[in-house]
């Protein structure tokens, strides 16, 4: 059995220490949508480097979130999806996105030019 080493005792900290930081969560949501190859999440979200949507992926994956299906074709392909375990985080992840939209609704916030709702949907 693996051991988290928590330093606060809160189940808060177990979720956050497996899904926390800027980019996992953005990574879980985009693939609530089904299966995505490793490009298209990428260009779901621009801003995140490819070294660091790698290690993301990776961390996911280790912990049993996301699973990733290596095809043996030339050239190869890689398909990361979640697993039935990454799954259940969808009531928190659209908890996260509501209360983000309500929260930019209330303090008449935009992103770069866009709608806050319209960067979510897909």
């Amino acid at each position: 059995m693996k051991r988290l080493n928590s330093k606060s005792g809160c189940a808060v900290e177990v979720t956050l220490s497996v899904m926390g930081g800027t980019w996992k969560p953005i990574v879980l949501f985009h693939l609530l949508h089904g299966t995505k190859r490793f490009s298209a999440l990428a260009r779901a979200i621009p801003n995140v480097t490819q070294r660091m949507l790698t290690l993301q992926l990776r961390e996911l994956e280790e912990a049993g979130i996301v699973a990733r299906t290596v095809y043996a074709e030339v050239p190869p392909r890689v398909d990361y999806a979640l697993t039935d375990l990454g799954r259940s985080l969808q009531p928190v992840l659209t908890a996260m996105r509501d209360w983000g939209m309500d929260y930019a609704q209330s303090q008449g916030l935009q992103q770069e030019g866009q709608d806050v709702q319209a960067s979510c949907a897909a």
